[in-house]
């Protein structure tokens, strides 16, 4: 056997896979080689991470769960439009969101993710590629609602600030520079005369070793201008001696970027306090991205855990035929196992301290992840294992620490008893309807779905229900030269049998009311419902594929939050909510008439 195979194999690399389109690819040494290296240049164990039992520890039966069925609103928090925020959704717009909730009976608000992006890069505005899952996005922070706020010294910023309130696309560029002229106005006013007791509450904040370490890597990436492994040697690792002298030289910017952080964790804190005061069951519920950038705080903190020189990505598929890349670092399992999942549970952390449940996006990466080194295509990447059980008792542990409900999106090519293997840890499925359908086509019934799990009809990524139904999605796709991965023969077969589906449940109407009743009858705990179906948009929040030619993750919805109970089906939804508790179950049929087991799609390699 070749040497950097027999090495590979130790290490979990896995030497051959099959792509989405059942094409067999073997590994070319080269790629194997670098692989190898940057997973062993930090030491560590080589075993392969699937066999290292001694991580692995029993399966939890506590983790927290709802005492009733209930349901959510999905938010993409950044496009709220409303008449009082900077034309980008902030924490006081989910302070009204979460009284929306309480008045309609909802258990929660289901976020986009929150994560620290590079918010002077207007045009890398996705919050699934962050620079930290450790730190909050300051975007989001009202800054008018800051006691220090200085009006006066704004001077006249309301036209600027209405021209970006009334755009319907985010501005991000424009509402980074007004956010950060304001904040900086504002740490100037705290620092002049702010209470004691306030200043002794950001002192404690800032003086947390991470808290600390974030603050000098945004003092550096905006000094030297390169993704961090071009900086001057001194600074390429966090050195706490050498990033000590900052202080002697950057004592105020190092100030203003904790001070940034701790009001936006302050505001966030504010309003789970609320959600639970206002007596949701769930209040923040949070999406976790699968990854980070690889110029990012998270990558430059933990090099052990991070590693720039990959990328994780996915082979080739129908849609994507040279394979893929999403512009996240890779993550090394060695570092996972010599640090029992350390690095995952200060993500997952990170998180719960804010939310009553959170989404580990792409949790099939908990047990392998696709990784392309720099350099090569997409299509020339190899399947790395990780500590999957490991992983899975450390979410566990910390739901229960937390007392935070796990879900995990279960989409994809899912391997055999892979959902079995989550609910043995009490992690919650993620079941899309879209995506629930029997090998002939039919949607299945409504029994089938689990209990444990979060039931919603599509996603971020997927259409509308509006645009699902026109078929708009079809159309933006082939406008932009992409293969939308279906006709319009399928698309209307598809049609045909979510009616003949909504028929055997007596919904005589294919409208989104209907979806939802379809929805009610699962025995899921909590059903989604997204923004922007209930205001009937048809664009899709993204698309993906596209970077330029979509405006992905800057739409805003056309109705104001002030005026969502009017303008929405909201009221509707809750309304069918409430009834479905005391509605008896339909009948055990499929959308045939007859019982249908739901097929679980095999992982071939």
């Amino acid at each position: 056997m070749d040497p950097i195979v027999e090495q590979a194999a130790k290490w979990g690399i896995e030497t051959s896979h099959y792509d989405g389109l059942g094409r067999h690819w073997q590994v070319e040494p080269s790629v194997l080689a670098r692989i190898l290296e940057a997973i062993s240049a930090h030491g560590g164990d080589p075993r392969r991470p699937d066999t290292a039992a001694d991580q692995v520890v029993p399966a939890f039966q506590g983790t927290p769960t709802l005492p009733q069925r209930s349901w959510a609103i999905a938010v993409q928090l950044y496009g709220v439009r409303s008449r009082r925020n900077w034309g980008h959704g902030d924490f006081t717009d989910l302070a009204n969101l979460i009284d929306i909730a309480a008045e309609l009976g909802a258990a929660g608000i289901g976020l986009n993710p929150l994560h620290a992006l590079f918010d002077d890069r207007a045009e890398e505005a996705s919050p699934y590629y962050p620079s930290s899952r450790l730190f909050l996005n300051p975007l989001y922070i009202d800054v008018e609602s800051i006691p220090e706020f200085p009006r006066a010294a704004m001077g006249d910023y309301h036209s600027p600030i209405e021209a970006l309130r009334q755009r319907d696309l985010v501005d991000y560029a424009g509402v980074a520079r007004w956010k950060s002229k304001a904040l900086h106005l504002t740490f100037n006013a705290f620092r002049d005369h702010t209470t004691e007791e306030r200043r002794r509450q950001f002192d404690e904040f800032k003086r947390a070793p991470l808290v600390q370490s974030y603050a000098a890597f945004e003092v550096l990436r905006r000094r030297f201008g390169k993704p961090w492994w071009e900086w001057p040697s001194a600074f390429r690792k966090p050195d706490p001696a050498i990033l000590g002298d900052l202080h002697s030289t950057d004592a105020d910017e190092l100030d203003y970027h904790a001070f940034v952080q701790w009001i936006a964790d302050e505001q966030l804190i504010a309003y789970r306090t609320r959600a639970q005061a206002a007596g949701l069951s769930i209040g923040l519920y949070l999406d976790i991205a699968v990854g980070v950038r690889a110029d990012g705080f998270d990558a430059w903190s933990n090099q052990e855990f991070i590693l720039p020189s990959l990328e994780i990505g996915a082979p080739p598929d129908k849609l994507n035929t040279e394979g893929q890349r999403w512009g996240l670092a890779g993550v090394n399992p060695a570092s996972l196992i010599e640090s029992n999942s350390a690095p995952f549970r200060e993500v997952l952390r990170a998180s719960m301290q804010y939310a009553g449940a959170i989404r580990i996006d792409h949790i099939l990466g908990l047990k392998r992840f696709y990784l392309i080194p720099r350099g090569f295509r997409a299509d020339q990447g190899a399947y790395v294992r990780f500590p999957f059980e490991a992983l899975l008792a450390a979410a566990a542990q910390e739901s229960i620490a937390n007392e935070c409900i796990v879900i995990g999106e279960d989409l994809g090519t899912v391997p055999p008893g892979f959902q079995d293997t989550l609910a043995r840890y009490g992690i919650w499925s993620f079941q899309v309807m879209l995506f629930q359908r029997a090998a002939d086509g039919g949607f299945i019934a409504p029994e089938h779905y689990r209990e444990n799990a979060l039931v919603t009809f599509a996603t971020h990524d997927l259409p509308t229900f509006a645009g699902w139904i026109t078929g708009h999605d079809l159309a933006v796709k082939r406008g932009l030269g992409l293969d939308p991965g279906e006709t319009d023969h399928d698309r209307a077969a598809a049609k045909e049998a979510l009616g003949r589906a909504m028929a055997w449940r007596g919904l005589p109407t294919m409208d989104l009311l209907s979806a939802v009743r379809f929805l009610a009858d699962t025995p899921s705990r909590l059903l989604l419902v997204s923004l922007e179906d209930v205001l009937g948009e048809v664009e899709q929040v993204n698309l993906p594929g596209t970077i330029d030619e979509h405006p992905n993750w800057r739409r805003r919805p056309s109705v104001p939050l002030e005026e969502l109970l009017q303008a929405s089906t909201l009221p509707a939804v809750a309304a069918i909510m409430e009834m479905s508790g005391r509605r008896s179950r339909p009948a055990l049929v499929s959308s045939a008439g007859a019982p249908i087991e739901p097929r679980c799609t095999q992982d071939r390699s």
